[in-house]
């Protein structure tokens, strides 16, 4: 599949064009699953983590439910590493094929898991252990779809066909609200989701993820990996990332403020708006959905953008306003009681952040010559977010459990800021692109 979009005789070659648009929803869908399965853990939290956790404190029980999900976070560099070796030496396809099998069957453990009442310790160990492998599945996710969209992608749209891999990102959050809404609305009372219910959305998750596999199969390899698999298969992708020392350190540095702030405004925004703001569940429930659908046109828009002026000015906008405004904005938010300015002041937020959120991935794939690229991607973002956005959660609910909610907020303000140093200093990767390098 070429990269031009245009016929010999000028006009618009549509049959590539659909190809590429096809490809890139398949790939797209299958991100969508994936993130759905992962964040299902965190949508139903508030009603499981007694099963497995039973502590009298709403609040210490949570945090161990954020404990388990910092756990899923651990494995994802080792996703990373293993998937960004299986796509950079046997294929984008074949790697995101795997990836969400294994997902799918952590799904299954997950759903399947006897309670604490029942098997006592066993059960949190085989809910660690099922957390470890949707870990293992999303780490190699990441890397092998930013890289499997930034290819596919037409070079002049780039930042906007990329921007859709968080576009289905938090729409597998969104999914997982609304299996939630629909259970505690339609199907199922408070006492039924509490006792069983909430095993429900992580079959449909398994359920999902093979519909997924199926689509999956049938994608189109990118030429990008066509033209430069002899290449790759010659060496290690490991060591012929760590030739890359320079582009390493930009992804980790680029990311760290940009997923902590994701990981804020997403699964810990839950908890803030739950246990701090004090709002009802239905509330809770309505602010974050509304927040996510806000968040989810916004990536799009920003990432079209980013094919005009350019890649580096939405990550400084990101940085200057994440530094400036972290602390008002969250102050304000812990001030106010009603769910309409909470929701608000969210969107307010996704307002800075989605300048991270839109662009990360074709920014990373952009740093990287093919033969290394989804490892590049991957390994390395995927240590910063375990590092960071898989700690979010729990930062935020200890700050909470001592007394001290506000220093998470300087926390996030200053990762931002040092985030903002890097962006300052990178090249501007849509007109310095590695994108057209082989090794």
């Amino acid at each position: 599949m070429s990269d031009a979009v245009q016929a010999p005789d000028g006009a618009i070659d549509y049959s590539d064009m659909g190809r590429r648009i096809k490809a890139i929803l398949i790939g797209s869908v299958g991100n969508l699953v994936e993130w759905y399965d992962f964040y299902a853990y965190s949508a139903f939290a508030l009603y499981f983590a007694g099963s497995f956790f039973p502590k009298s404190d709403p609040v210490a029980e949570q945090l161990s439910a954020a404990a388990v999900f910092a756990i899923g976070f651990i494995m994802r560099p080792i996703g990373g590493w293993l998937f960004g070796h299986l796509a950079d030496h046997y294929g984008r396809k074949n790697a995101l094929t795997i990836s969400v099998l294994l997902m799918c069957f952590g799904s299954l453990v997950i759903a399947a898991t006897p309670t604490y009442a029942t098997i006592g310790i066993a059960a949190p160990a085989i809910l660690v252990i099922a957390r470890m492998l949707q870990g293992l599945s999303l780490g190699g996710e990441y890397g092998a779809s930013a890289t499997y969209l930034s290819e596919m992608a037409d070079p002049r749209r780039r930042g906007f066909y990329s921007s859709f891999q968080y576009v289905t990102l938090i729409g597998g959050q969104l999914t997982a609200i609304i299996v939630l809404l629909i259970l505690q609305k339609l199907l199922l009372t408070p006492d039924e989701l509490k006792s069983w219910g909430w095993r429900v959305p992580f079959f449909i998750g398994a359920v999902l993820a093979v519909i997924a596999y199926y689509m999956r199969s049938n994608m189109h390899e990118t030429d990008h990996f066509e033209a430069a698999k002899t290449i790759a298969k010659k060496t290690s992708s490991l060591r012929a990332l760590l030739r890359h020392p320079k582009e390493v350190l930009l992804v980790v540095g680029l990311t760290m403020g940009g997923t902590t702030a994701f990981y804020t405004y997403t699964t810990t925004m839950q908890k803030i708006l739950k246990l701090q703001v004090k709002l009802t569940d239905d509330q809770t429930t309505a602010v974050v959905f509304g927040s996510l659908v806000f968040a989810t046109f916004l990536q799009p828009i920003y990432g079209a953008i980013s094919d005009r002026i350019g890649r580096r000015p939405l990550l400084m906008m990101f940085g200057i306003l994440g530094t400036l405004c972290t602390v008002p904005l969250l102050t304000w938010l812990q001030s106010t009681k009603d769910p309409w300015i909470a929701f608000v002041i969210v969107c307010l937020a996704w307002l800075i952040v989605a300048g991270y959120t839109s662009i990360n991935a074709v920014v990373k794939a952009e740093l990287f010559p093919t033969n290394i690229r989804a490892m590049g991607v991957g390994l390395p973002y995927a240590v910063t977010v375990a590092t960071f956005g898989g700690t979010a959660d729990w930062v935020a609910l200890k700050m909470q459990e001592i007394g001290h909610a506000d220093w998470y907020y300087w926390y996030l303000t200053a990762v931002i800021f040092l985030s903002f140093l890097v962006y300052a200093s990178m090249r501007d990767t849509k007109k310095d692109s590695a994108m057209d390098r082989h090794a």
